[in-house]
């Protein structure tokens, strides 16, 4: 006759069972934490690509040049020390921080620079129109101007799906308004483009950043607390797209791909399973909150922008 259980006994097979969901969710709810909380690596030294010191070697130009810096928060230095911007080392390199650059900086081969930053914290491609494009006075026309521009990122990632998405505050929308919406970005930045060429009748030489991927492609901003957002890699992709028909639509526009060289080193830069893995440097570039640069993140947008320079500006002063 088969023994009747209490009513406190159990199959092991069952309480198996019953624990390894449990085990699961805790199991995921911990790695969840885990990747909110974790503070990654950035590592020390130089960042990004290795300038050639050949093209500063001699004089560019004794004429009057003014360099601009206008767009967002990454132009401004946000997070940074003032003398470590990319704004500030395209000036004047940090000797001491940064040696292997050093002389490799506009002034040393511009003596006659004159630096003016419009920029301003938290503004998208709307606040540069209104608010940044009325500051610059028309230069004479002896004087030569250098702009740098980083615009668009904050169109992007605002109001960070706190409210509804809309233009100028993407966060969370669909592709299909997206490419509506990428399109008013694209023509926005094409009047400030516009505007800024007036402004110089002596000429100038535009050079404009693409907007960076602190997911490294992957396109889970959820891990580290923000919203789900399924299309942000594709609408990322589009954005770039019209930023870089943009540049090839005007001879002295020229793309700075920031958006490259920043992959893998994103919130998945230790990861070795990535497609972006930076196996000579698996470090965090960015700032704790995510929109801007740490010292080292400038310090790879400096280079960036002076690789585009030296291709382009030595030979336009010679002339």
């Amino acid at each position: 006759m088969r023994k009747k259980l209490k009513w406190y006994s159990f199959r092991w097979q069952t309480g198996t069972l019953l624990f390894i969901p449990i085990i699961l969710v805790f199991g995921y709810i911990g790695w969840r934490l885990y990747l909110a909380t974790r503070v990654l690596p950035m590592g020390s030294g130089p960042a990004g690509p290795s300038i050639p010191k050949e093209p500063f070697q001699e004089i560019w130009s004794e004429k009057e040049v003014v360099l601009i810096g206008l767009g967002d928060s990454i132009t401004t230095g946000y997070g940074a020390l003032l003398k470590h911007r990319y704004f500030s080392l395209l000036q004047s390199n940090d000797d001491v921080q940064y040696p292997d650059m050093t002389s490799c900086d506009l002034t040393h081969v511009l003596p006659n620079l004159e630096a003016y930053n419009y920029s301003e914290n938290f503004t998208i491609t709307q606040d540069h129109l209104d608010r940044q494009l009325p500051r610059l006075s028309v230069q004479p026309v002896d004087v030569e101007g250098i702009v740098v521009i980083t615009s668009g990122g904050n169109d992007l990632i605002h109001n960070y799906g706190l409210s509804p998405p809309k233009d100028g505050a993407m966060y969370g929308c669909t592709y299909e308004q997206a490419v509506v919406w990428t399109e008013n970005i694209k023509r926005r930045i094409q009047k400030l483009l516009d505007g800024v060429i007036e402004t110089f009748p002596g000429g100038c030489e535009i050079f404009l950043a693409n907007i960076y991927d602190p997911t490294d492609g992957v396109g889970d901003p959820q891990i580290v607390g923000f919203p789900r957002w399924p299309d942000a890699v594709k609408i990322l992709s589009l954005t770039n797209q019209k930023i870089a028909e943009l540049c090839d639509s005007y001879k002295n526009v020229h793309l700075v791909d920031i958006h490259s060289e920043f992959l893998g080193h994103g919130i998945h830069c230790t990861e070795c399973w990535r497609k972006h893995y930076r196996k000579d440097d698996p470090h965090h570039w960015y700032y704790h909150n995510l929109e801007d640069p740490n010292p080292r993140g400038y310090d790879a947008i400096r280079r960036l922008f002076l690789l585009e320079m030296i291709k382009i500006l030595p030979d336009k002063f010679s002339r």
